[in-house]
């Protein structure tokens, strides 16, 4: 589980996003004192900081150098603020990037996703998480967040049968295979059922620009297609 130190003073927003990174699996801190962030910082050790520039005492940039000075920690810098400047002087000081409020919490996570996976060689290839197509798969929560940071939620059997051609990704994968792999799972379904379930997959993921990568191979079954490989 991925640390991550939240550097925001409104206590509202703190816990709006701690929940909700919660739910993703994320481990997060706040400051306990704004006046020692580096006390939390060095007794957490976070695998990644997001910092808020408008803060009591010293502003996030006065943080962001303090904590380069001492780590290559990747940093997110959150911001009601719109000038360029602000943007600007992040990247200058080494933050990774920026975010600016109000903004769309799916947003956040793909950029947060993004970023772990480029610095520690964060492969998403787990039991509850996937990347294809740039896309980010969350089977535990049934959901689909593209790279855009647009989001879908499937149904069970939806999910079921994307991480069926996700991990035969490029095969064609028969539809007695997908049959059986969902009656061994105690979930029974017809060939008309199946087609129906396919059907209603593929609408979903045009919502968010995929529904492309998943092709009918007529008398042959279905196949997922990385992006790279059209």
């Amino acid at each position: 589980m991925f640390k991550l130190l939240l550097i925001e003073d409104d206590v509202t927003l703190f816990q709006e996003i701690k929940e909700r990174l919660n739910q993703w699996s994320y481990e997060v801190f706040g400051i306990t004192d704004f006046n020692h962030v580096m006390q939390d910082f060095t007794e957490k050790k976070p695998d990644l900081v997001i910092i808020d520039i408008q803060l009591p005492k010293y502003d996030g940039f006065h943080w962001c150098r303090m904590i380069r000075s001492h780590s290559n920690v990747p940093i997110i810098f959150l911001s009601s603020r719109d000038h360029p400047t602000d943007m600007v002087m992040s990247m200058q000081l080494g933050a990774d990037d920026f975010v600016q409020k109000p903004f769309h919490f799916d947003v956040l996570i793909a950029k947060i996703q993004a970023i772990l996976r480029r610095v520690y060689n964060y492969n998403v290839e787990t039991n509850e998480l996937k990347t294809w197509c740039g896309a980010t798969i969350d089977y535990e929560r049934n959901m689909v967040v593209n790279q855009s940071g647009s989001s879908i939620e499937l149904t069970k059997n939806e999910i079921f049968i994307l991480k069926q051609l996700i991990e035969q990704k490029n095969k064609i994968v028969s539809r007695d295979q997908l049959i059986n792999s969902l009656w061994n799972d105690k979930r029974f379904i017809s060939d008309n059922t199946l087609t129906v379930n396919v059907n209603r997959l593929r609408k979903r993921l045009e919502e968010i620009d995929l529904g492309k990568f998943i092709e009918t191979k007529v008398g042959q079954g279905y196949i997922a297609i990385e992006e790279e490989s059209l």
